[in-house]
């Protein structure tokens, strides 16, 4: 049976695996606000909360995203990345506009790699291409120490969970 993610009560299709805890972080190719590729190699040898969201322009990303730019602030070691299908010009406007500082937001607009790869491309309905609400925290060794899959894009993530595993992998 396909995975679906609902927005609003209404399910909607999300394409690639579900990913679990303890399995190896499969790689991506994601554009930085400077147009720039960023792979998971990029960040080899560091602590990675991997936060997609659908669109920093909705209420709830954009709560989310300012709650880990907050948290970063405290989190010796880990480095946060919040990935959307929004375009680099974008993201790089909205981070400006709220004073986003520590947290680095990265576009899947190109080819939706991450996306497909991470199990979070929505293929259907009005978000059809849009990243699903989830969160993965990968450790100094790429491993998955973290997973969740916000079964409803309109909720926000355990932060607590997503907080506690990133300091614990961090040492």
């Amino acid at each position: 049976m396909a995975r679906t993610v609902t927005l609003k009560g209404n399910p909607w299709p999300v394409d690639g695996p579900e990913l679990k805890v303890g399995s190896s972080a499969p790689n991506f190719t994601v554009q930085a606000n400077d147009m720039s590729d960023v792979t998971l190699a990029t960040g080899k040898g560091k602590v990675r909360i991997l936060s997609s969201v659908p669109s920093l322009d909705t209420p709830v990303c954009d709560k989310e995203t300012r709650r880990f730019n907050e948290e970063a602030a405290r989190l010796s070691g880990v480095e946060v990345l919040a990935i959307s299908v929004d375009l680099p010009m974008a993201q790089k406007r909205w981070c400006a506009a709220a004073g986003i500082e520590r947290v680095k937001t990265l576009s899947d607009h190109r080819t939706t790699d991450f996306g497909k790869n991470y199990g979070v491309l929505v293929t259907g309905g009005p978000l059809n291409r849009f990243l699903s609400r989830a969160i993965f925290v990968v450790d100094k060794n790429d491993q998955l120490v973290h997973v969740e899959y916000v079964p409803e894009i309109a909720s926000e993530p355990n932060y607590e969970a997503a907080l506690t595993a990133a300091k614990k992998a961090a040492g």
